[in-house]
């Protein structure tokens, strides 16, 4: 392993995410609205729910609207008939992207998302064309400060079921099998540890560094990719350097 932080490419996606507001409301309510489909309306039952609720009011989605959506997705309110689709597909230089989108109406977005590519240097891929690329992991990110115990934080989530453990700059990063998140998780905040950040997500097993040239049309293409409404997660196997680096 480089001992670069896995989590570096993921935090700087979410931290363009996270900038639009509306963008990012209609996202989380789809989440929300998937969950309670998926798994019903009770968060003290449904782990993914409980999960899309807390990041809801981390970014400050009204509460009516959080109550809205989840009974819209257990059809209390007429029903949500969200589908997940997952597009496969290359950008400049062979780069690797996977697009998770939740929709009502596939052709449409399918449609949207092989234009957003073509425009921008890219191409829609087979189904299965770059999943081997990636890991399916749990990412865990507890902040580092004074009174965190090191060893004390990595035997907890080790115990509970962790598959990695790693102390980066500014955090502690945790990764686990996507079936035991949720139990990993749990342990992590029951031992009284804040988490910054969690979420199921997938890892490139390598990245690769672009060209200046290329990097700025690899960026234009995420942005578009990302601000499709239907479009929840964006992934990619592209190095992202520091901006005081550039």
């Amino acid at each position: 392993m480089s001992g670069h932080s896995k989590w570096a490419n993921i935090k700087h996606k979410k931290e363009k995410m996270d900038a639009k507001k509306g963008r990012i409301f209609t996202k989380l309510t789809k989440d929300i609205i998937k969950a309670a489909k998926e798994g019903g309306g009770d968060p003290n039952t449904n782990s993914k729910l409980r999960d899309a609720i807390e990041k809801a009011k981390a970014n400050n989605l009204p509460n009516e609207n959080i109550q809205r959506a989840i009974k819209k997705g257990t059809g209390e309110l007429g029903g949500a008939n969200l589908e997940e689709v997952i597009y496969e597909g290359y950008g400049p230089s062979g780069t690797a992207i996977i697009v998770e989108a939740l929709t009502d109406n596939k052709n449409r977005t399918a449609g949207e998302i092989r234009h957003i590519f073509d425009r921008h240097g890219g191409s829609l891929g087979a189904a299965g064309s770059v999943t081997w690329m990636f890991d399916k992991v749990g990412i865990i990110i507890v902040e580092k400060n004074d009174s965190i115990d090191e060893d004390e934080l990595a035997m907890v989530a080790i115990d509970a079921g962790a598959q990695d453990f790693s102390a980066e700059d500014e955090e502690f990063e945790i990764i686990t099998e996507p079936s035991n998140f949720q139990e990993v998780k749990e342990a992590i905040e029951k031992a009284g540890y804040k988490i910054s950040e969690a979420e199921v997500t997938m890892l490139p097993k390598n990245t690769i560094q672009l060209s200046p040239e290329d990097y700025e049309k690899f960026e234009k293409l995420i942005d578009k990719l990302e601000e499709n409404d239907d479009v929840q997660n964006v992934y990619h196997n592209v190095e992202i350097e520091d901006e005081d680096e550039e």
